[in-house]
C-alpha cells in the first residue's frame, strides 16, 4: 500500500502529456477547489479527475474487483470514495465548473485516442458553457450576487473540512472582499 500514490500516477501522466501536446494548459491538484482535481483548466472553467478503477469503484470494469480478504472494509472504503467524488462534483458544479472524469481503463492503448477526443469535445462544450455563464453574470447583478454567495458558502465548507492554514484563509478572505467590491 505504501507504493500507491495519489499524484503523478501513470494515467495522469498519459492525459497530461496528450493534452499538453494538443495545446491545452492546466494547473495540477489545485487545493483551492473541492476535491483537489488532478487537472484544472481555468480558461475552460473545467476540471479533470483521473480515477483509478479500483479505488473509485468503476462499475462494470474488469479492474474493479473487491479483494477476498477483508471484503467488508474494502466495500466501505470504495463506497466512501464514490460518495466523496459525488459531493465534490456537486460542489464544483455549484461553482460553475465543468467536471470531466477519466477512468484508468479508458487510457489503454487501443482506447486512448478516443478518450482524448472525448476530453477535447467536453472541453469545447465547457468553454461554451463558461462563455454563456460569464455573459449572464455581466448582464444580471442579482445573478452575480447569488453566484458569489454560493461560492463563499462552498469555500467555507471546504476550509472547514481541510483545516486550511492561516495564509490560505487570508487569501480566501481577500478573494471574498474583492468579489464583494466588484459587485
Amino acid at each position: 500500500m505504501s507504493q500507491v500514490h495519489s499524484k503523478n500516477t501513470t494515467p495522469e501522466k498519459i492525459v497530461r502529456a496528450e493534452l499538453w501536446h494538443r495545446g491545452y494548459r492546466y494547473r495540477l491538484n489545485d487545493k483551492r477547489l473541492p476535491g483537489r482535481p488532478d487537472l484544472v483548466l481555468p480558461k475552460y472553467r473545467a476540471v479533470i479527475f483521473i480515477n483509478g478503477c479500483f479505488w473509485h469503484g468503476h462499475k462494470g470494469c474488469s479492474k474493479f474487483t473487491v479483494p477476498k480478504t477483508n471484503e467488508e472494509f474494502w466495500r466501505e472504503k470504495v463506497a466512501q470514495n464514490i460518495a466523496r467524488d459525488e459531493i465534490n462534483a456537486q460542489r464544483l458544479d455549484t461553482l460553475s465548473w465543468t467536471v470531466i472524469t477519466v477512468w484508468e481503463c479508458e487510457l489503454s492503448k487501443k482506447n486512448r485516442d478516443a478518450t482524448i477526443a472525448r476530453i477535447e469535445s467536453d472541453l469545447r462544450a465547457a468553454k461554451a458553457k463558461y462563455d454563456k455563464w460569464t455573459a449572464l453574470r455581466r448582464e444580471s447583478r442579482e445573478y452575480a450576487r447569488e453566484q458569489a454567495r454560493k461560492h463563499r458558502e462552498i469555500l467555507a465548507q471546504v476550509e472547514a473540512e481541510l483545516n486550511l492554514p492561516k495564509s490560505l484563509r487570508r487569501y480566501a478572505k481577500k478573494a471574498e472582499q474583492i468579489t464583494e467590491e466588484s459587485l
